[in-house]
C-alpha cells in the first residue's frame, strides 16, 4: 500500500512538472507574439462562407486561354467600362436619379456588411437581429432624408398641410421610431446569449455610422452643385484604376500588409494621375451651367431646376505663373477657374487617404477571413468593395465646402421669413431697415431708385 501510495504521488507529481512545462512553453510562445498563436486566436470567429465565382459564362470561355492573373485583369477591365457607362447615363439622366442610386447603393452596402454578421453568428440563432437591423436602417433614413425635406423643399413643406405637420415635429417622431427599436432590442435579449446580442447591436450603429451617414453627406454635396458630386467621385475612381494599372505593371514595392497586392509604384502613380485628371476634369466641366448650379426645387414647375448664374468659383481668371514656369512655357499668365485650384486639393484627398477606406475594409475582411463582401459584380466583389474609397472622400467633401466654399444663402434665409407671422415680419423689417440707415446704404438705395 506504501509503495502504491508512493508510487501514485510520483505520476501525480510527474503530470503536475510536465504542465508546468507546458504552461511555460505556451507563455513562452505567447511572449514571442508568434503568428501561429495569433491565427489560433482568430479562429474562433467563424469565417464566412466563400461566394462562388460569378464571372458570366460568356467572358470564361473567352478568356479561358489566358492565366488567371490576365483573366482577372481583362474580367475587371470590361465591367469598369460597363459601370462607368452606366455612371455617364444616370449623370445624363440628372440629379432625382442620382439621389435614388445612391440611396440603392447605400442599402444594398448595408446589406452585404448585414450579411456577413448574420453569416458569421446565425448558428447561435439570435432573435430580431436581422429584423432590428432594417429597422434601424429606416428609422434613420427617416431622419436624414426627412432634415434634407425640411431643408431644401421648404417651402413645398409648408404649402402641405400633412408635410408641415410632419415637418414640425419631424425630430420628435424620428426619437420615437429609434426609442421603439431600442425597446425592441433589450426585450430580444437572451441570457446565454447577452455579450453576442450587444456585439450585434453595436455591429448595426457602426455600420448605419459608416453607411447611412455617409451617403447622406453625399446627398448633401449633390445639391450644392453635381460638380461636387462627379468631381470626387470620379477622382475616387480614376485613382483606383490608375492605381490597379501602375501596381499592374510596374509594382515592386508592397504597401501595407492589409493588402499585400498595393504597391508603392502604384500609390504614386495614381496620385499623379488622379492631380492631372481633375485638373482637366474640372476644366471641363466647369463651363457648363448644368454641373455648376445648385440643385434647386422650383415651386412653379414642382421639379428640380439647375439653372442659375455661374458664381466667381466658375469664372475663367487670370492666374499668375511662377518665374520657374514662365521660362519654361514663356508666358506669364494662364487662364483657369478658380474651382482648378479646389480641385487639387480633392485628387490629393483623393489619392493620398482615399485608400485608407480601402485598407480599413481589407482589415474588415481578413477579420472575418473573406476575400469580397460579396459576389455581385464579377472581378470586383460586392458594391461595398467599390465605394469603401467613396464615403471617406465624401465626408472630407462636406467638410471642406462647409469650410471654405459655402456662405450664407439669401433664399433660404427669405424662404424662413416668408414662413414667420406678420407681426414678426414687420419687426424684421423695421430691424433691417434700421442697420441699412446706420451702415448709411439705404439712403443710396433710395437716391438710386
Amino acid at each position: 500500500m506504501t509503495e502504491l501510495r508512493h508510487r501514485g504521488a510520483t505520476e501525480k507529481g510527474l503530470q503536475h512538472q510536465n504542465s508546468e512545462n507546458k504552461g511555460a512553453e505556451m507563455e513562452g510562445k505567447e511572449r514571442d507574439g508568434a503568428s501561429d498563436n495569433e491565427t489560433k486566436s482568430d479562429s474562433g470567429v467563424p469565417e464566412v462562407p466563400v461566394p462562388a465565382d460569378d464571372t458570366p459564362e460568356v467572358l470564361n470561355k473567352a478568356l479561358s486561354g489566358l492565366s488567371s492573373r490576365w483573366k482577372n485583369w481583362w474580367v475587371r477591365g470590361i465591367l469598369t467600362l460597363a459601370m462607368i457607362s452606366f455612371f455617364f447615363i444616370i449623370i445624363y439622366l440628372g440629379p432625382m436619379v442620382l439621389m435614388m442610386i445612391v440611396l440603392c447603393v447605400q442599402i444594398k452596402c448595408f446589406h452585404e456588411i448585414i450579411t456577413i454578421g448574420y453569416s458569421v453568428y446565425h448558428s447561435y440563432h439570435l432573435p430580431w437581429f436581422r429584423t432590428l437591423s432594417w429597422y434601424f436602417l429606416l428609422c434613420v433614413n427617416y431622419f436624414f432624408y426627412g432634415e434634407t425635406v425640411t431643408d431644401y423643399f421648404f417651402t413645398l413643406v409648408q404649402r402641405e398641410e400633412p408635410l408641415r405637420i410632419l415637418s414640425k415635429y419631424h425630430r420628435f417622431i424620428s426619437f420615437a421610431l429609434y426609442l421603439t427599436g431600442f425597446c425592441m432590442f433589450v426585450l430580444s435579449l437572451v441570457k446565454k446569449h447577452y455579450r453576442l446580442q450587444f456585439y450585434m447591436f453595436g455591429w448595426t450603429h457602426v455600420t448605419l455610422l459608416i453607411v447611412v451617414t455617409q451617403s447622406h453627406l453625399i446627398i448633401h454635396n449633390l445639391f450644392e452643385g453635381m460638380i461636387w458630386f462627379i468631381v470626387p467621385i470620379s477622382c475616387v475612381i480614376c485613382n483606383d484604376i490608375m492605381a490597379y494599372m501602375f501596381g499592374f505593371f510596374f509594382g515592386r514595392t508592397p504597401l501595407i500588409k492589409l493588402s499585400p497586392k498595393k504597391t508603392w509604384e502604384g500609390f504614386i502613380g495614381g496620385f499623379f494621375a488622379t492631380i492631372v485628371f481633375g485638373i482637366l476634369l474640372s476644366y471641363v466641366m466647369s463651363g457648363y451651367r448644368f454641373f455648376v448650379c445648385p440643385v434647386e426645387f422650383n415651386n412653379d414647375s414642382n421639379s428640380f431646376t439647375v439653372d442659375c448664374k455661374p458664381s466667381e468659383l466658375f469664372q475663367l481668371q487670370d492666374y499668375g505663373l511662377p518665374p520657374v514656369l514662365q521660362s519654361v512655357t514663356g508666358w506669364t499668365t494662364v487662364k483657369l477657374y478658380p474651382f482648378q485650384i479646389h480641385s487639387i486639393a480633392l485628387s490629393a484627398f483623393a489619392s493620398i487617404m482615399g485608400p485608407f477606406g480601402g485598407f480599413f475594409a481589407s482589415g474588415f475582411k481578413r477579420a472575418f477571413k473573406i476575400k469580397d463582401f460579396a459576389n455581385t459584380i464579377p472581378g470586383h466583389g460586392g458594391i461595398m468593395d467599390r465605394f469603401d474609397c467613396q464615403y471617406l472622400m465624401a465626408t472630407f467633401v462636406n467638410v471642406y465646402i462647409a469650410s471654405f466654399i459655402r456662405g450664407p444663402n439669401p433664399s433660404k434665409v427669405i424662404q424662413q421669413l416668408l414662413a414667420l407671422r406678420p407681426d414678426q415680419q414687420l419687426h424684421i423689417f423695421n430691424s433691417l431697415k434700421a442697420h441699412l440707415t446706420e451702415k448709411g446704404l439705404l439712403p443710396a438705395l433710395e437716391e438710386a431708385a
